[in-house]
């Protein structure tokens, strides 16, 4: 059995890599009912734009390839990778440069739409993408967020960039699979997705290179100042790592939804930071201080990430659980807690680039 991850070295790519390895190692899925059933063997392909330090766990898993997703060439490069794979993990995401939308659509949404075409033309049985919550339609913040399944419309929030691209690649998986019915395309569309290892990369992401991780020793005595509406899910790296081996191996394709419980509230996120409580302001005074420090570049997120956070649906994950057989083992404050403490602690991985910080 042969799987190529294309961006493996990242938060989700590094977690997939234990995953498999865990899977060779246990011969995970040879009784099951999927394609791992019939083949003792498993080969890893790992594809990154930068490429990783081999030699250390879980890297060293794979053998690797170096493209550039949204390249001119990355459909011939991909063709030539996916050459006899019998699944292919689409991983490959740029949340920066936030200000340089063109640079992240390259990456998010062309990557996407040539790593599908290399599928097809490489004639790889099945192809499982990383989708989100944030492509899913917003709700009324002010309304009651009743639990949606993998039905609620996949076309995101508007005012998001991350949320526009995540639904342009729903769009161009919708047509895929109309015009080659023969490939199972598999979607997943996991909370946020935390793991102490991320800690370096999801401060630079988020936050930028002038907060440092270890703010979180020195908001201890704080309040949390949060939006009412901020509620939203989150799951474990570890957890979706499983359930991208699950629907390998039971080559189930479709929508599903992955997240842990609890869901996250302002005052069970202070708890995880280990601040004192959360104190209500209004959405508007978050998103007008993220935008001005934004645009004057002192910290690395845009205002459409708050509209995310406040903004999104609470997801069912019944199909996960009955289709898969997937159940999450930590649960989302833990997995919370891991990441805090990981900033604390400036926790990273040097063997990734992108996990490097």
């Amino acid at each position: 059995m042969r799987i190529v991850v294309v961006g493996a070295t990242g938060n989700v790519g590094t977690a997939v890599l234990r995953r498999l390895a865990e899977a060779r190692l246990r011969g995970d899925g040879r009784a099951g009912a999927g394609l791992a059933g019939t083949d003792a063997g498993l080969e890893v392909v790992g594809v990154a734009r930068r490429l990783p330090d081999a030699r250390v766990a879980p890297y060293d898993v794979a053998s690797w390839h170096a493209v550039d997703v949204g390249g001119r060439s990355a459909v011939d490069e991909l063709v030539r990778v996916f050459q006899g794979a019998d699944a292919v993990v689409h991983l490959a995401w740029a949340l920066q440069p936030t200000h340089d939308i063109p640079a992240q659509y390259r990456t998010n949404v062309t990557g996407t739409d040539n790593v599908l075409e290399a599928v097809a033309r490489a004639g790889v049985p099945q192809v499982v993408v990383a989708s989100s919550v944030g492509a899913y339609r917003g709700v009324d913040v002010d309304g009651k967020r009743t639990p949606v399944d993998e039905s609620w419309p996949a076309t995101g929030i508007p005012t998001a960039t991350y949320a526009i691209h995540k639904a342009a690649n729903e769009a161009a998986m919708d047509a895929f699979e109309s015009e080659h019915p023969s490939v199972v395309v598999t979607r997943l569309r996991p909370g946020l997705i935390f793991q102490r290892g991320a800690a370096a990369e999801i401060r630079g992401i988020f936050l930028g290179p002038f907060v440092p991780m270890s703010i979180v020793r020195w908001i201890r005595w704080a309040v949390l100042p949060l939006p009412l509406p901020f509620v939203f899910q989150a799951v474990h790296a570890d957890d979706v790592a499983d359930a991208y081996w699950r629907a390998i191996d039971r080559r189930a394709g479709g929508p599903f939804n992955i997240a842990a419980a609890p869901v996250l509230n302002p005052p069970r996120l202070a708890r995880a930071f280990g601040m004192l409580g959360a104190v209500r302001v209004p959405l508007w005074l978050i998103c007008g201080i993220v935008t001005l420090t934004w645009r004057l570049r002192l910290q690395a997120t845009d205002a459409g990430w708050v509209d995310i956070a406040a903004g999104v649906p609470i997801m069912r994950t019944d199909r996960a659980r009955t289709e898969l057989g997937w159940e999450p083992r930590h649960t989302a404050e833990e997995a919370l807690r891991e990441l805090v403490a990981g900033f604390a602690d400036g926790a990273n991985v040097p063997a990734s680039g992108p996990l490097r910080g």
